[in-house]
């Protein structure tokens, strides 16, 4: 196959490009929920952030609202020539907490690229009392 040139992956469509190299889908954010004793865990996979700029964690009517921001750059320098990329993008997850969750007790941490936040849930109330039932 003489005289067809072999395109190097940066000449691809911006999607299609994206696509190939497995990251189609940047809009999501993975989390990991999980229990551990009497505290929910949260764990949400955001690497190359700065967590005291590009993220927002709030809660409201008993809702987990995680927001993060992300913009990174790449550069090269080719012999004849120069590329520079530029990545961002915008991700929000809403996690329903269990009743009685407090947001003054919700603890975040970022390390590493993983973003946990930890509330502690309050115990289940285990008494309980018989309604006594009248006849009409």
């Amino acid at each position: 196959m003489a005289g067809l040139a072999r395109r190097e992956k940066f000449d691809l469509p911006e999607p299609f490009r994206r696509f190939l190299e497995g990251d189609w889908d940047t809009t999501s954010m993975k989390v990991e929920e999980f229990r551990d004793g009497n505290t929910l865990v949260v764990r949400a996979e955001v690497p190359g952030i700065d967590p005291e700029k590009n993220v927002d964690i709030s809660v409201s009517d008993g809702v987990l609202h995680i927001q993060a921001e992300r913009e990174e750059k790449s550069e090269q320098k080719l012999k004849d020539g120069y590329r520079t990329e530029f990545r961002y993008g915008s991700f929000t997850r809403d996690i329903p907490l269990p009743v009685g969750c407090k947001e003054e007790d919700v603890k975040a941490t970022y390390r590493d690229g993983v973003l946990e936040v930890r509330i502690p849930v309050p115990e289940k109330s285990t008494t309980s009392s018989k309604i006594p039932i009248s006849r009409a």
